[in-house]
């Protein structure tokens, strides 16, 4: 017997910690964006501690946009093994660069609402002064 703490967890617990629902958890076993986990004698699921950290890529990729077919196949290439890392970087470089083009959107949209709020300000100053 080791004195090791165990860090296996039910559903309810994964569900807990990474936000997700049980339902959305069984939804991404099905679809295989997660392992299908072992079960436990009674037939339940029994994730490992590296489910949360998978997740929670996982919820970084929807995060950024990528789709979900993408997900599932990013998901499928890794359960392929390590053979088949360089399709992971490309496919995470390709991502990279939807991002990196969508922040200069959003900086250019951020610098426009500053223009505008600070437009506003300034005619609600002039009209208070009249």
């Amino acid at each position: 017997v080791t004195n090791e703490k165990r860090l296996d967890m039910m559903i309810g617990e994964v569900s807990e910690k990474s936000g997700l629902s049980i339902d959305t958890l069984r939804f991404y076993e099905k679809i295989s964006l997660i392992d299908p986990p072992i079960r436990n004698d009674a037939g339940r699921r029994i994730y490992g501690p590296d489910v949360l950290g998978w997740i929670g890529f996982l919820e970084q990729l929807n995060a950024t946009g990528m789709k979900q077919a993408d997900r599932i196949r990013y998901a499928a290439l890794r359960q392929q093994g390590e053979t088949t890392v360089r399709e992971w970087r490309e496919m995470l470089e390709a991502h990279r660069a939807v991002i990196a083009a969508k922040l200069v959107e959003m900086k250019d949209a951020m610098a426009l609402m500053d223009r505008k709020v600070a437009a506003y300000h300034e005619m609600e100053k002039q009209t208070k002064g009249r």
